[in-house]
């Protein structure tokens, strides 16, 4: 089937909880999301200002 995509984790709820405590913790649990958040960080603490 075209278009189809069967994920596991989705099954069970993992993906689910994941998002969760991303929302919860203001924390990003994708490895992108977590390198772009620490990112953010050094870039504010070494110019004083981020976005």
């Amino acid at each position: 089937m075209k278009g189809f995509s069967f994920s596991w984790k989705r099954l069970i709820g993992v993906t689910s909880v994941k998002q969760t405590i991303a929302r919860q913790t203001g924390i990003p649990t994708s490895k992108q999301g977590i390198e772009r958040k620490i990112g953010g960080a050094v870039i504010k603490a070494l110019f004083g200002k981020g976005k």
